[in-house]
């Protein structure tokens, strides 16, 4: 399957999403990315280790912490970070693990294509959903 089938695969399935790094500073790109998110139909579950709460939503310590059902877990760390929230994606049964412009784990992905996670690495979901919807509405 190529990027993009993948790309669509993910948004297509997704309506909760596990953003891990999320950030309250409204100029970091963390936050911007979630708000657009949400304002386009999402449901976030943001996770961060400080504070209670950001875009009206919860702000949980970690993944493990969440107990509804996550579709999607959208990364903001260092690219190793992944290593650590995969046996809890695994662990959840979440099905996609997108890490963000700029962040890769190519182990990671590897281990995610033997276990049949949708993954995508170095791409804005901010960008990315758009150029989805498009192809929705025009194939």
């Amino acid at each position: 399957m190529n990027e993009s089938a993948i790309i669509d695969k993910i948004l297509n399935q997704t309506k909760t999403i596990a953003i891990v790094g999320l950030s309250v500073d409204t100029s970091k790109p963390s936050f911007i990315v979630g708000q657009y998110l949400q304002k386009n139909g999402y449901k976030i579950c943001p996770i961060y280790p400080k504070f209670e709460e950001v875009l009206g939503e919860k702000i949980y310590r970690k993944l493990d912490d969440i107990e509804e059902k996550i579709d999607l877990v959208l990364m903001f760390r260092k690219g190793s970070f992944a290593a650590n929230l995969l046996p809890i994606i695994i662990q959840k049964g979440i099905k996609n693990f997108w890490l963000q412009l700029g962040i890769f784990n190519n182990e990671v992905q590897k281990e995610c294509q033997k276990l049949g996670i949708s993954f995508i690495q170095n791409k804005c979901i901010m960008r990315e959903l758009p150029l989805y919807i498009n192809r929705k509405n025009y194939n």
